[in-house]
């Protein structure tokens, strides 16, 4: 899933680009490659606009109207401390290559689950590195 779920501004939003065309207009507008912007984003090498745009066009990917997606990002991007966008706009982007965990039951209170996630949440990187083999293996 590449779905995003951030709060940003008066509550939480969907921000998502579901269509080749909202990714075409991202690259249009920022004048970036998606793969440029994203690497951008790795080096904190973007501008004021690259945070603006994916915020904006993620919020038109996740349903919210042109109109109301425009307002929000003059609202609460200009003016705010630039990290409160760059950290919104880092999650759409890195849900856009890397996707997103699907989680079908909430009540794991955000812990992994899987025996690789749950070696490497408990520190023992040996057994973390052994069941990563595995997932490769099969």
């Amino acid at each position: 899933m590449t779905e995003h779920r951030a709060f940003f501004g008066d509550s939480e939003k969907i921000f998502a680009f579901p269509t080749r065309e909202l990714i075409e207009e991202l690259e249009q507008k920022t004048g970036q490659p998606i793969g440029g912007l994203f690497r951008r984003f790795q080096n904190h090498d973007f501008s004021f606009s690259d945070l603006t745009e994916i915020i904006r066009l993620g919020l038109i990917g996740g349903g919210t109207s042109p109109a109301d997606a425009d307002r929000l990002v003059k609202v609460y991007s200009i003016g705010r401390p630039l990290t409160e966008s760059f950290l919104v706009a880092l999650g759409i982007i890195t849900a856009l290559f890397l996707g997103v965990e699907d989680d079908p039951d909430d009540d794991d209170f955000g812990f992994p689950q899987d025996e690789k996630h749950q070696a490497a949440a408990t520190g023992d990187l040996a057994a973390a590195i052994t069941a990563a083999y595995r997932d490769v293996a099969e």
